[in-house]
């Protein structure tokens, strides 16, 4: 792969670090932001390669600043959407975002203005891109370049493929001679290929930063006993935190689990109402509390600097996404520690997770014929029409289960059969169901003013629902959108109104008539390709962890197609060679207590009592002593070995 190298001279490096200064407050680049802001600014397809918290945002806001016309950006992170117009706009900045909470005479006339030239950015999510009212006004549009957040999306041999990426040929066509800047955090040697092709890239052109993080320590725990393991860790370090685990139901019993023990914590997952998950991710972003126990759901787009720890309970099924939510912690470039903690059966549960992503083509064939049966769709009908699509009860109706539906959806749409959308937002809405005198005698005084701006700004309201817009109220009244959803939630719960907040609703649209399932084509590349790719992905996970004789931090880096020539000195593998304080005395000590309470009989982990030590100490000596056969498994019991 040619990557290239751009210098300028000193006369044209005043206006980039004029505009720094003058909107970030920063006089000098980092890393290779210069030069990816002088190639796209000279017009080259430019693919750039900057690990979490490396400054991203910056290498396309300064050329476009400088660059006439407007600069359109696609991203997938409605949030980080968000965050970075307002951040722009109070800057003095003229930026506008389309999403699908919008309403369609909204969308229009951020369009509009685009055409006018109001706008330096336009934000949009990917699945915008296909929009015939978005095509058409681009034509009109003067347009600097176009800017691809989380570029990784676009490859399918990315960890994160969506289908409404392939989306950007058709803005490609339209703006031929306009540059394209990609950016991405995580991409292997053919992911970075991969992306330059299906952007129709006129010239390789990667600018890459190492994806060493000198700060941030790696290590891998081997545990029997969760809870206790994250108290050590949450005693061990201090400092925001972020744990994440695989199934949502779990972040809410560890986020209950680490209350009761005195911790704040909260939790977060795709299935919260979206005004429940800004004001969750707001008390974490602003410290009022410590620990976000999250999904992957959780993190991308999140700009919090100071975050000490991060924790996996589970194993992430890809170094690129372990590497990246790793990757969120120690942006402040302070120490910061990321754990994985793995257990007897975490290979079998990867594995298991493989084939359930890839179940049997007869497996999907049916699941086609239960949609359309859901959808009320005949046969040979239904081509290019989106109706409303209930996950949760599609499952129930037709006994699938919620982790394979995702999946399968994946496959039916990369097999040509199907649109899925899951992002598109309602408006929340609004009825008052009490009369006016009603109201105001059953409403607090702090939420009164509340009141008094929805009936001057919405009307008909005691008639039918109306649509409200909290974060307009919370501008308006100066109180935080929190507050305004848990006053009108109590309300709804008092049946003084009915109040029904925003959520996000799940399309499917078909994109032929509908055949019989026995009758779908699932092609080599939507599944016997992707399966041994997927493959390949766990396999690296499995040998992450299995490792024990090479520096944890040269494993990332060779994956991601980078040479660690030393050894990075920080992480558990390198702990070995520092100078340390030795635990030898502190491991004998708990491996003589636990063959003394061992001699009488068989004991389950949590029946030996060893709570006076560390509990980290504990699982490492049982690991060893179970390694040397020094104990034996008995199911989930533990038993000394026999000897003569």
């Amino acid at each position: 792969m040619h990557e290239t190298t751009h210098t300028s001279s000193p006369s044209a490096r005043d206006w980039a670090e004029g505009l720094l200064l003058k909107y970030w407050g920063y006089e000098k680049f980092r890393g290779i932001q210069r030069q990816i802001i002088d190639s796209i600014y000279a017009g080259n397809d430019t693919l750039g390669l900057m690990p979490t918290g490396g400054g991203k945002s910056v290498t396309f806001q300064i050329p476009a600043l400088a660059m006439q016309g407007t600069c359109i950006v696609v991203t997938p992170l409605i949030a980080l959407m968000k965050d970075q117009v307002a951040h722009l706009r109070q800057v003095g900045i003229k930026a506008t975002a389309i999403y699908s909470a919008m309403k369609r005479e909204q969308i229009i006339g951020a369009l509009e203005n685009c055409i006018l030239g109001d706008y330096k950015f336009l934000y949009l999510s990917p699945e915008r891109l296909s929009s015939q009212l978005f095509l058409n006004k681009l034509k009109h549009m003067n347009v600097s370049f176009l800017c691809v957040d989380e570029a990784h999306c676009i490859s399918q041999w990315g960890y994160d493929f969506r289908p409404s990426y392939l989306a950007l040929n058709n803005i490609r066509k339209i703006l031929p001679n306009k540059p394209i800047l990609a950016l991405t955090a995580t991409a292997t040697p053919s992911v970075i290929d991969d992306i330059q092709e299906k952007l129709a890239f006129r010239q390789k052109n990667v600018f890459r930063m190492s994806f060493i993080r000198p700060n941030l320590h790696y290590s891998l725990h081997y545990t029997i006993n969760e809870e206790s393991t994250l108290e050590y860790l949450l005693h061990e370090y201090s400092g925001s935190t972020i744990i994440y685990t695989n199934r949502r139901q779990k972040t809410e019993e560890i986020a209950k689990l680490l209350s009761q023990k005195g911790h704040t914590c909260t939790f977060f997952h795709a299935g919260l109402p979206d005004l429940e998950k800004d004001y969750r991710q707001r008390d974490w972003q602003q410290g009022t509390i410590r620990i976000m126990v999250a999904t992957n759901a959780f993190g991308m787009g999140i700009d919090k600097p100071d975050v000490r720890l991060v924790i996996h309970l589970d194993t992430p099924d890809s170094l690129e996404r372990y590497y990246q939510e790793a990757g969120r912690a120690g942006r402040d470039g302070e120490p910061a520690h990321a754990v994985l903690l793995y257990k007897e059966k975490t290979e079998l549960l990867l594995l298991q997770q493989l084939n359930r992503s890839f179940p049997p083509k007869e497996k999907i064939q049916e699941f086609y014929d239960h949609i359309c049966y859901y959808l009320q769709i005949p046969e040979g009908g239904g081509y290019d029409k989106t109706r409303e699509f209930n996950i949760h009860e599609f499952c129930i109706n037709f006994h699938h289960s919620f982790s394979e539906t995702h999946p399968i959806l994946s496959l039916l749409e990369l097999s040509g059969y199907i649109r899925f959308t899951d992002e598109e937002e309602t408006v929340s809405r609004i009825y008052i169901t009490a009369t006016r005198s009603q109201l105001y005698t059953s409403i607090q005084s702090d939420t009164e003013e509340i009141f008094n701006y929805i009936l001057r700004r919405y009307t008909g309201i005691f008639q039918e629902f109306v649509y409200i817009d909290e974060e307009e109220i919370s501008i308006k009244t100066g109180i935080p959108v929190k507050t305004i959803y848990e006053k009108l939630v109590a309300l709804n719960q008092r049946h003084i109104i009915k109040y029904i907040p925003r959520k996000k609703i799940p399309y499917i649209t078909l994109t032929q008539h509908r055949v019989e399932g026995k009758d779908l084509v699932i092609p080599r590349h939507a599944y016997e390709e992707r399966y041994e790719r997927e493959k390949a992905r766990i396999e690296s996970v499995i040998s992450y962890i299995n490792n024990t004789d090479t520096c944890r931090t040269s494993l990332l880096l060779e994956y991601f197609g980078e040479n660690l020539k030393q050894r990075c000195n920080n992480c558990d593998y390198c702990d070995q060679y520092k100078p340390s304080t030795d635990k030898t005395d502190a491991y004998e000590e708990i491996w003589r207590e636990i063959q003394a309470q061992l001699k009488d009989g068989p004991l389950y982990g949590y029946e030996l009592d060893l709570s006076k030590y560390n509990a980290l100490d504990i699982e490492h000596v049982i690991r060893v002593m179970s390694e040397e056969g020094e104990i034996l498994q008995d199911g989930l019991r533990m038993k000394l070995k026999k000897t003569n």
